[in-house]
């Protein structure tokens, strides 16, 4: 067990009613949760059974400078690098696919997805401010 704090903790957004299908404590968490997961809000309110306006209306609520902001930001960030390691890995080292002859598994094979890595290079070459090219190439 690591020794350093929780960087997803916050204290909850208090709600103003104690409404059963509103943004209790727990919804928040597992909100904050699914969002280190996935880096995407739409995904994230759905595992908290919420939507995604009401939860941008939580932010707002919540303000700027609020833990629940934080914790949304550095979730949403660990989200993203985890989706775009996933990827990276799927597009580099391939992905095993099952082969299934008259219903029954005879064996796999390793399948690449170069659009996926193309994808992936414009998006760091971006990411590096050099536009929309990569390798020194443009459309």
């Amino acid at each position: 067990m690591s020794d350093s704090p929780d960087p997803f903790a916050f204290d909850p957004v208090p709600s103003a009613s104690t409404r059963h299908d509103g943004w209790t404590p727990e919804r928040q968490r597992r909100f904050v949760y699914a969002l280190s997961r996935f880096g995407v809000v739409s995904a994230a309110a759905e595992c908290a059974g919420m939507t995604r306006k009401s939860a941008y209306a939580l932010l707002k609520r919540a303000g700027p400078a609020s833990g629940f902001a934080r914790a949304w930001r550095e979730a949403q960030a660990a989200g993203r690098l985890t989706v775009r390691f996933t990827a990276w890995e799927r597009a580099v080292d391939g992905l095993e696919v099952p082969i299934f002859r008259k219903g029954v598994q005879v064996g796999t094979r390793v399948t690449y997805d170069n659009r996926l890595l193309a994808a992936l290079l414009r998006a760091q070459w971006r990411a590096q401010g050099k536009g929309d090219g990569y390798f020194g190439w443009t459309r």
